[in-house]
């Protein structure tokens, strides 16, 4: 099961009694990488996504961790820090980013949609607390009973902010040719690995994406040197995003890839409603990937593997109710087969 932000949690970030309901249901998945969690308090994307950095939010990740175990299944955490994507009026805090260069789009606030601000260009110090932070989330995830963690280095937030020479206009060693834009997704990684074991540890790529405002400028420069820099870490898996087996750098990802790799293929609506996920994830297998991520069919599915393997129709999804909503409709309000 894919990283699927939903906006559940409280608005203190911590992870409440729906969302131990939402991930229980879905127990039956292979594995559940939970949804994009805050490290620490500046990186908060939108209102009432969860976090890992208080004693609180580790409680509510354990209720969740522990009714899911109890239900059968495995469960990773993503870290995820939303660089530019943030707002002073959802964190309270005025944003990090690589460089300053403004987010180009409203994003939703507690007060609605807002016009973004201009966020402060991390300095050497930001950027080594902000490597800490990340560790220091791990370790908390692992406290709060997930299996591992998987680092988001994907769809323009923070680490892919680095990546992207329109986001990072750094000319120090964080910034300017492909090996320094490499270097903080590298060291963040490193880190993680560090404080709970490389085992414990994933990182997801989107290889071209121009999610939020991101443009790489020189995609396939980055990615060779990046997978490189982190097979050396050696974490349990790279999960690629957007997964395409007709693209060249998806072969060139799977070959210089030692270890596991996760493919999470983009899907149309139509695709995601009917037999798309299915039959594109075989395809991914075929072409090498080791384990297939979905994420539309658990939206409106908490039994899509048995659906999956039975050919059972799908629920159709509710598109109203997929993010900035905070009740149980288009949540946990899904019917399973017996009770379709």
């Amino acid at each position: 099961m894919a990283p699927l932000t939903r906006n559940r949690a409280g608005a203190d970030g911590v992870p409440g009694q729906l969302m131990e309901t939402y991930y229980t249901q879905r127990a039956s998945a292979g594995l559940i990488i939970a949804e994009a969690t805050t490290p620490n308090a500046v990186g908060q994307t939108y209102p009432r996504i969860p976090a890992i950095h208080s004693a609180a939010q580790i409680a509510g990740w354990r209720r969740v961790t522990d009714a899911v175990h109890a239900a059968g299944g495995r469960m990773f955490l993503q870290l995820q820090h939303g660089g530019r994507v943030g707002h002073p009026d959802t964190s309270g805090h005025v944003p990090l980013a690589p460089s300053p260069v403004r987010f180009p789009e409203p994003l939703h606030t507690p007060s609605g949609l807002q016009e973004t601000v201009v966020p402060r260009e991390m300095t050497a110090e930001d950027i080594r607390s902000t490597i800490a932070d990340f560790a220091t989330a791990a370790r908390n995830a692992v406290e709060a009973g997930f299996a591992g963690v998987e680092v988001h280095s994907a769809n323009g937030h923070l680490l892919h902010q680095f990546l992207a020479k329109n986001t990072n206009r750094r000319t120090d060693e964080w910034g300017g040719p492909a090996a320094h834009r490499i270097r903080f997704t590298a060291e963040v990684v490193k880190a993680v690995a560090e404080a709970i074991g490389p085992e414990r540890v994933g990182v997801r790529i989107s290889p071209g994406a121009t999610v939020n405002g991101v443009e790489e400028g020189d995609t396939e420069d980055i990615y060779p040197a990046l997978v490189e820099a982190l097979a050396e870490i050696a974490p349990a898996y790279l999960h690629l995003v957007h997964a395409d087996p007709d693209q060249p750098l998806f072969q060139e990802i799977r070959k210089a890839w030692p270890s596991t790799l996760v493919a999470n293929p983009m899907l149309s609506r139509e695709e995601a409603a009917g037999d798309g996920g299915r039959l594109k994830g075989e395809r991914l297998l075929t072409e090498g990937a080791d384990l297939v991520a979905l994420g539309r069919g658990f939206l409106a599915n908490p039994d899509f593997v048995e659906r999956l393997r039975t050919g059972a129709p799908l629920n159709e999804i509710r598109p109203e109710f997929l993010m900035h909503v905070h009740t149980a409709e288009g949540y946990t309000d899904y019917p399973a087969l017996d009770g379709a």
